[in-house]
């Protein structure tokens, strides 16, 4: 494996967008309401877990650490994408690929660890409700939170250096709308199978571990929920676990679909579509469905725009 970067590709040209004039600006449209939706939905539900003391629990706390990730996930690549469509300026340079594909990959590797830890504590919430306090404490929630956080920087960290390290000499032109590892391993001069195989296991090896978490919890809350005696208790626990247990579905199908494969099996269309899944539509879903399957949410919600509106109206 090569040490040192020997790329003779200072730039590249990010073509995984449309060429038609006639659709660039209503897809720069589009793509910007969503955005700002995202941001605005994430933003809010941000504010409403720091500030509502009704919800400083392990359980808010965490959905303020995914709607952080959901606020940096579109961030890291829709803001260059716009600019592409608006002013049909494609060109990245090595090191603004670089570092989009470093922070891309770490805040995706870190939500999958968030979900898994997330799934955790609705476990110990509906399977031992009693003793959930003294097991799911605001230290350990911390100390999860920072662990999700470190292992997906260093996650980022080794990919990052396994694709960047590579030989980039005949095409600098990169099918999808951010450098993302697929479309970039199809670049290289060199021979990826080794780094693929890496890339494979460790992905394979840290999205399982978490893959592995998320079920065994869940297996186990729908076990609970199924001996519970009163439909009240069980439509409750389905309303606490429904809306991470939605979530957790839509983002694992989609990384999983883009990320564990071969490069071989690269298809730049499907993978945009799949992308654009996990990478724009998922933050704009997040806030909306928990916001629609928890009351607590929605009433903290209802505060907060109700203390910005008597903010600019004073």
């Amino acid at each position: 494996m090569q040490g040192v970067n020997l790329s003779t590709v200072y730039e590249f040209v990010l073509v995984g967008l449309s060429d038609v004039p006639a659709v660039r600006f209503p897809l720069f449209v589009l793509f910007l309401i969503i955005y700002l939706a995202a941001m605005a939905g994430n933003i809010t539900i941000l504010v409403a877990t720091s500030t509502d003391t009704r919800l400083h629990s392990p359980m808010y706390f965490f959905l303020g650490n995914l709607s952080l990730l959901d606020i940096l996930c579109p961030t890291i690549t829709v803001p260059k994408m716009l600019e592409a469509l608006l002013l049909e300026n494609k060109v990245i340079s090595f090191t603004g690929c670089m570092f989009q594909m470093f922070f891309l990959i770490d805040v995706v590797g870190t939500e999958i660890f968030l979900l898994a830890v997330m799934a955790y504590d609705r476990y110990v919430a509906i399977c031992h409700p009693l003793q959930y306090v003294n097991i799911v404490s605001m230290k350990l929630c911390a100390h999860l939170a920072i662990g999700t956080w470190v292992v997906g920087f260093f996650n980022s960290l080794l990919h990052t250096s396994l694709i960047f390290t590579l030989l980039f000499c005949d095409s600098n032109e990169v099918d999808q709308y951010y450098c993302d590892i697929p479309p970039m391993l199809a670049l290289s001069c060199l021979p990826t199978y080794s780094r693929e195989v890496v890339i494979l296991i460790v992905a394979g090896v840290l999205g399982s571990s978490a893959f592995v978490v998320t079920l065994i919890s869940y297996i186990y809350i729908l076990l609970s929920i199924l001996y519970m005696n009163s439909s009240e208790s069980r439509h409750k626990a389905f309303s606490t676990c429904g809306s991470h247990l939605t979530v957790v579905c839509l983002f694992y199908g989609t990384t999983i679909s883009t990320y564990v494969r071969p490069s071989s099996t690269y298809s730049p269309n499907q993978d945009r579509v799949v992308s654009m899944l996990y990478g724009i539509l998922t933050p704009l879903l997040n806030p909306i469905i928990y916001s629609l399957r928890n009351k607590e949410v929605k009433c903290a919600l209802r505060r907060v725009i109700s203390r910005v509106r008597t903010a600019l109206t004073r």
